[in-house]
């Protein structure tokens, strides 16, 4: 493929003898450099200012945002972020700090910590929780460390065993794995449920616990879900909540009172931070009493309660049995501002219309799309919902395919092949923050892409055609990788 100006490296774009900046002079003795560490060459680009200014914000005009279009990527909520949020972590005396300052000059950050670790106490109906885990995976490792040292210390050694549905989140087998479990599958039935057979058969003294996605990543609530737990506890197991679907749940149903012994959330999906290209997160992980002195720290205390004169004194404390520090310092703060701003921002109504609208938005796409591409579990949906793109009429068509093509139509594609139960998975999650015009065109070109993918399936196979750069070879890059050119 041609390139056009836009797209030229910044080498390409180089001409000698051209300066965007020149070094004062320096009012320091140069120091002298081994001669090993010394390049005979380096061919740096030359490129003025305002070379080097277009050239970047042409670059940020090829990507694709939440700010700039409709993000429909299943299990991930790529909702749009309130500015409020981001404006508000910004501020000089958060964004100031130092980690190791003492807490009596960081009295207003120890509260935020405090008042967001309460507010996902009543969200989820649990008793305790910790905000350092950095994101979800290392949300979902706290969690099952504290499985691991809760059994431990009961002298359980011979339960070693996790037990993983194959609709949950694809991170929860490494994470057990990496605490010293077994992985078992569980099956899924015909309903998008837990299989109970399936889970009856493990259920025995080895069983550690299980990792349960509630939404799974079929976009189902588990109607078996109440049943697997006690099946679990009966069997001396402890039941993992992985709460990254919790966007369907706010304020409609607390885990805790479902029966789950510890969950993380994903703050950055969950209460708007940002979180494509792989970061910040926060995975704050919540518990039981019983799994509470487990907890890794130090977490957000008062250490010296209020008097008529002053107000409480808030610091750090370490569980009793805790897990250990799980990361430098004290967690992702920012992100945590940006999501005790959301919260407040909202409140208790609000949180639980952001779990309606999230639900509804799904089940309108769900229902337009539904005659024209196979539902493999066809009962209403919560977050998200999986299509199967295979088409007895149009077999050489795949998942790949409509995805692809969705993005000459301007449109972000969805989650592709997964979850692995379904073969040709679109996996679609529109968040409560698209509106019904949005959703409408949403579903005017995956039905116009239905319609070609059996008249001119050939569009498909060739998409996408009309962005910067064509279809890339996926496995070539993997293999193939040259960094350094």
């Amino acid at each position: 493929m041609m390139m056009n100006r836009e797209q030229k490296t910044i080498f390409e774009l180089s001409s000698e003898g051209r300066n965007g900046f020149r070094f004062p002079k320096s009012d320091v003795k140069a120091a002298e450099l081994p001669n090993d560490l010394m390049r005979e060459t380096l061919p740096l680009p030359e490129l003025s200012e305002m070379d080097v200014v277009r050239h970047y914000t042409r670059l940020s005009a090829l990507n694709y945002s939440v700010d700039t279009g409709f993000y429909p990527l299943g299990s991930c909520t790529m909702k749009y972020n309130p500015k409020i949020c981001e404006k508000a972590a910004r501020f000089s005396g958060f964004s100031q700090l130092h980690p190791l300052q003492p807490v009596e000059t960081v009295q207003g950050a120890l509260l935020i910590l405090y008042e967001m670790q309460e507010i996902l106490q009543e969200i989820s109906g649990f008793h305790a929780a910790s905000l350092t885990p950095a994101a979800g995976a290392h949300g979902e490792f706290s969690g099952v460390k504290m499985i691991a040292a809760y059994h431990n210390q009961r002298d359980n050694s011979r339960r070693k065993v996790m037990l993983i549905p194959d609709s949950a989140h694809g991170t929860n087998p490494a994470s057990s794995v990496m605490c010293g479990f077994r992985v078992q599958p569980v099956n899924t039935n015909e309903r998008g449920n837990i299989d109970l057979k399936s889970l009856a058969a493990y259920c025995n003294d080895e069983l550690a616990g299980i990792m349960i996605t509630n939404p799974n990543t079929l976009g189902l609530f588990d109607e078996n879900l109440i049943e697997a737990i006690d099946m679990v506890h009966q069997a001396g197991g402890l039941v993992y909540g992985d709460g990254a679907n919790m966007n369907a749940l706010l304020g409609i149903a607390k885990p805790a009172e479902l029966g789950f012994d510890v969950m993380h959330f994903n703050l950055h999906k969950t209460f708007a931070t940002p979180h494509g290209g792989g970061g910040p997160g926060a995975g704050a992980v919540c518990c039981t009493e019983r799994l509470r002195d487990f907890l890794p720290g130090p977490i957000a205390a008062v250490i010296e309660p209020a008097t008529d004169e002053l107000p409480p004194l808030y610091g750090w404390k370490m569980p009793e049995k805790s897990i250990g520090q799980v990361g430098s310092f004290w967690g992702h703060f920012d992100v945590i501002v940006k999501a005790y701003t959301y919260c407040l921002m909202l409140g208790r109504d609000g949180l639980k219309r952001v779990a309606e609208f999230a639900t509804l938005n799904a089940n309108y796409l769900m229902s337009a799309l539904k005659d024209v591409y196979p539902l493999p579990y066809d009962r209403i949906c919560m977050h998200e919902f999986v299509l199967d793109v295979k088409w007895p009429d149009a077999p050489d068509v795949r998942a790949l395919d409509v995805a692809k093509r969705l993005m000459d139509y301007d449109f972000h594609p969805p989650t592709n092949y997964f979850p692995l139960i379904v073969h040709e998975a679109l996996m679609i999650e529109p968040t409560e923050t698209e509106s019904k015009q949005t959703l409408d065109l949403f579903i005017e070109a995956m039905r116009s892409i239905a319609k070609e993918a059996h008249e001119q399936p050939e569009l498909l196979h060739d998409a996408p055609v009309n962005t910067p750069f064509g279809r890339m070879d996926e496995v070539k890059a993997a293999k193939d990788l040259k960094i350094t050119e």
